[in-house]
């Protein structure tokens, strides 16, 4: 009989596991879990401030008692203290009398495999103050309920952290009637993720609905004071608010795996093709993994959400032997906010640049359907290639037209290899009510290939 024990169940962990039950039924698998809920979508903590979910229990798609049901051992709000990859024990405790209760006997478990999918936790930089009770992560949903009860009556509040989340709940605070500062160290919003020309829209939208923003500022100081507001204390100013939300990243969540398999220096613990991890019979998939991305042909930590469930469910095909080889990623994302909508694939020129790589950059303003039509708006195009090879690297898309699935288009384009003459002559729709005679996505390839 095989043991496995699965460590960390969130995404990765919750398909793991499930994948593991399908493939192997007969199988034993202990599945370990901090807190006392899994597979919480955090994506909708924003939407669940602003009165967007119908009910908040569907932020969960599983459950312990369905994995449970699947035949795995739960061990919710259990902490594993220690792992032994080699000699294939680990050591837990129970959490149930608290983080903090070191009277709590610790037990053994034996196992054949190990899948560590840990999953990643908050950046929270050693800033003064940092402590504070007006200052809250957006991570899990304990943060999701701490989040949504203080908002109810809460009229001031700073966003620390311009990425997607953050600037998801600065829109959902500025749109409840939340008087709203969004505080980065970067000079735009969203600049990780997006290019000048469209995150300039960004900017003007959240200025537009009253958001200050405070950009090419580090935050310094919080400041707690006596009328149960915290002060932000920038390198360029103060902002004083009833609550601060830090947004500023996540890292691998795999300290009890340090020394013991290999990593990348951030602690993502490196997988190869079938999410085999450096020691054998350990696997790792999720936000405590890399993956492999198609744009750079490299190992890369991106912490999302659908890289954790097609890496999770690719740990039970091959668990017990190489199956099914892992495709890789382009990090293909999308955000909503006000109304624009933000799609991306692939390298931005930034990104590729911050990974010692020089892409050419092709960019097309237009209406999104033809002139004819009652209504139409415009939507820019971004597309980045390879000079040399002429690959398609990246793609961004930004509208007050619905253009997120543009960016699957160029995610299926990167991941095949596509150069800008190819992806210019793919056979596209069209239909008044959708595009043009030339979709957007070929037209900017079009100019692509023509400056090339």
């Amino acid at each position: 009989m095989t043991t496995v024990a699965v460590i960390g169940c969130t995404h990765a962990g919750t398909f793991a596991a499930t994948s593991i039950l399908t493939e192997h039924p007969d199988w034993t698998v202990h599945v370990f879990e901090r807190n006392g809920t899994l597979s919480f979508l955090s994506c909708g903590i924003a939407l669940w401030v602003g009165d967007h979910v119908s009910d908040p229990k569907k932020m969960f798609y599983s459950s312990p008692e369905a994995l449970a049901k699947a035949g795995a051992t739960m061990h919710m709000r259990t902490d594993v203290t220690s792992v032994d990859p080699v000699g294939k024990t680990l050591t837990y405790r129970s959490l149930e009398g608290g983080a903090d209760d070191a009277d709590a006997p610790e037990e053994t478990l034996a196992f054949d495999k190990l899948v560590v999918t840990t999953g990643s936790r908050p950046v929270i930089p050693p800033i003064p103050g940092i402590d504070s009770p007006h200052v809250l992560l957006c991570k899990n949903w304990d943060h999701a309920i701490a989040i949504k009860e203080k908002a109810k009556l809460a009229k001031s509040a700073v966003v620390i952290g311009s990425g997607y989340i953050g600037a998801e709940i600065a829109e959902q605070f500025s749109l409840t009637g939340v008087k709203t500062t969004l505080v980065d160290g970067l000079d735009r919003p969203l600049a990780n993720n997006f290019d000048k020309s469209i995150t300039d829209q960004v900017a003007a939208a959240f200025e537009e609905h009253g958001v200050t923003l405070a950009l090419g500022q580090k935050v310094v100081e919080f400041r707690d004071n006596p009328d149960n507001t915290v002060t932000v204390v920038t390198e360029k100013g103060e902002y004083a608010a009833e609550m601060a939300i830090l947004a500023v990243g996540f890292l691998p969540n795999t300290d009890l795996l340090k020394g013991k398999v290999d990593m990348l220096p951030n602690g993502a613990i490196i997988v190869d093709d079938y999410m085999q991890a450096s020691v054998p019979n350990v696997y790792a998939a999720g936000d405590s993994a890399t993956v492999f991305y198609n744009p750079t042909g490299k190992h890369d930590y991106i912490p999302l959400a659908t890289n954790a469930v097609r890496q999770g469910l690719l740990v039970g095909r091959n668990i017990d032997k190489p199956t099914v080889k892992y495709m890789g990623t382009q990090a293909t994302s999308a955000v909503q906010l006000y109304d624009l909508s933000l799609a991306a694939s692939g390298l931005t020129k930034a990104g590729a640049e911050r990974r010692g790589l020089t892409v050419n950059e092709t960019e097309l303003t237009e209406d999104y359907r033809p002139d004819f039509m009652l209504t139409t708006t415009p939507v820019t195009s971004i597309l980045t290639w390879d000079q040399e090879t002429r690959q398609v690297k990246g793609g961004q898309f930004c509208s007050k037209a619905d253009i997120s699935g543009a960016a699957n288009v160029i995610s299926m384009a990167i991941q095949a290899g596509f150069t800008i003459d190819q992806l210019a002559n793919v056979d596209f729709l069209f239909q008044p009510n959708f595009d043009k005679p030339v979709y957007y996505v070929g037209a900017v390839a079009m100019k692509a290939a023509a400056e090339a």
